[in-house]
């Protein structure tokens, strides 16, 4: 693995959510094109207008101080990867759309983005952390596995359609 290093900072400024929200439109257009479950997924619980709504309340929605919006940037400053985190519970936070582009790819910056966005949950006084995640997506139950992350159920309520295509993981932070 090359050691090309790489920035992870809060996206806080305006150029910053504009970077993260372009990041979270290439997730959404990988998803659509990784497998037919996934877009059918994703275009029934995405569909364009809602995630235009999603993506305008990103910085409301992960909010500090007890969420985040990660931004990682390669040397020259060109955004290359994204995560986040809000509260699901007082007790609980969920993890969502972590992404890295394909250029970045084998970098570790996925492995690093999420062990930021959990230090990020604990220092929030979190006791656990959450995600879900397509079974087509081959390398992200590898990544969760290898930092920690217990297989579970569903942690909130999902339509049975889609139960079969997820995986949900748990993070215990105390």
């Amino acid at each position: 693995m090359p050691d090309i290093p790489y920035s992870i900072q809060p996206a806080e400024s305006p150029a910053d959510l504009a970077a993260v929200r372009a990041l979270c439109w290439d997730y959404r257009a990988a998803l659509i094109a990784n497998s037919e479950t996934d877009r059918q997924i994703t275009e029934t619980f995405y569909p364009v207008p809602k995630y235009e709504t999603l993506m305008r309340d990103l910085p409301r929605l992960h909010a500090r101080p007890r969420g985040v919006i990660l931004l990682a940037r390669d040397p020259d400053g060109t955004p290359i990867g994204c995560g986040m985190s809000h509260p699901l519970d007082a007790e609980t936070a969920e993890i969502k759309r972590v992404y890295v582009t394909p250029a970045a790819r084998g970098l570790g910056l996925a492995k690093a983005l999420c062990r930021a966005l959990i230090e990020q949950a604990r220092a929030d006084g979190y006791g656990r952390v959450v995600l879900d995640t397509s079974r087509h997506l081959p390398a992200a139950a590898p990544l969760y596995r290898a930092l920690g992350f217990a297989d579970r159920g569903p942690y909130q309520d999902i339509p049975s359609s889609a139960l079969p295509h997820l995986l949900f993981f748990e993070y215990a932070l105390t």
